[in-house]
């Protein structure tokens, strides 16, 4: 039996999981199967960045949240699908864990934190801390995963932005698995 990319995988492999089809659920209640977005709709866009983690071995609560991660909103997608106050809702249909990296995502202030990967600025509250280590490798693996898939849905976008992003991979290569530096060389080498 076959399913289509929108739908979990059937019972029995690897994919069934009860956070992934919660998270479906969710992100289909709060209208992301009709929001357009670069490459189709934003739960379109969605489901390639969570495959795009697996694809990178990244652990399962960080696939959850690149499943989810534009919930509450982006610094560079404004349109939340929840608001903060829903935290609670979110956190129990993916786990805590991975509700706390949608958060932190959605959080980043871009301008600030992305200039220097170890310094992270929330853009809801204004504060301003340290990155932990695996704070910054989880930012950097889901920024990758997000914007490779922008850049290959939309060549305008690829061609226009792809040299700033590679120096932004650049300069967070330090923080990226192996295979998403191969990934986003491969997409975005051209550009520079």
């Amino acid at each position: 039996m076959s399913h289509t990319p929108s739908d979990p995988a059937p019972a029995g492999t690897p994919d069934a999981d009860p956070e992934l089809h919660s998270a479906l659920r969710l992100l289909r209640a709060c209208g992301a199967e009709d929001m357009d977005h670069p490459g189709g709709t934003l739960l379109a866009h969605l489901l390639r960045v969570r495959q795009r983690l697996a694809v990178w071995e990244a652990r399962p609560a960080l696939q959850l949240a690149g499943l989810c991660h534009a919930f509450y909103g982006t610094d560079g997608f404004a349109q939340a699908l929840l608001p903060l106050e829903r935290r609670p809702e979110l956190a129990e249909a993916i786990g805590a864990e991975a509700e706390a990296i949608v958060h932190f995502y959605g959080a980043c202030d871009r301008k600030v934190s992305y200039r220097e990967l170890g310094t992270y600025r929330n853009r809801f509250t204004g504060r301003t801390r340290d990155a932990t280590p695996r704070e910054q490798r989880d930012l950097a693996e889901l920024t990758a995963a997000n914007e490779l898939d922008i850049a290959l849905a939309d060549e305008e976008f690829r061609l226009r932005h792809g040299a700033d992003l590679l120096e932004l991979f650049t300069r967070m290569r330090p923080a990226l698995s192996p295979a998403a530096w191969r990934e986003t060389a491969k997409v975005l080498g051209d550009t520079a």
